[in-house]
């Protein structure tokens, strides 16, 4: 099963990222855009997630997939850690997020990642 740790380290070893404490939680951001943060009880981590994707996340794996209702507006998702299927599901997801915050000029230098 992973875990906080394996988010942490997967996420600090994409192109850039650093890790930065805010509202009292770890974040990871790519060119000083937020783009994974560990919640405190630490059973699930958040990624950025286009609104309307979303929904379907939701929809199609709600065992998986949630947002609190104090995210409802934002494009954001949480992803409960216990039902990732493996680390290479967790790598995906943490290297999508990665890639809509991060710049052209990086995303380009890694055609690799995702």
């Amino acid at each position: 099963m992973t875990d906080s740790d394996d988010v942490r380290r997967i996420t600090l070893a994409l192109p850039e990222t650093t890790e930065k404490v805010a509202w009292g939680m770890p974040t990871f951001r790519v060119a000083g855009k937020m783009f994974v943060t560990i919640p405190d009880d630490e059973t699930s981590f958040a990624v950025r997630c286009p609104i309307h994707e979303r929904q379907e996340l939701i929809a199609a794996e709600p065992e998986k997939f949630w947002v609190p209702p104090h995210e409802a507006a934002s494009a954001w998702v949480r992803v409960r850690l216990a039902a990732l299927e493996d680390s290479a599901e967790l790598r995906d997801i943490l290297v999508d997020s990665w890639r809509q915050a991060a710049p052209p000029r990086l995303v380009e230098a890694f055609p690799g990642m995702g």
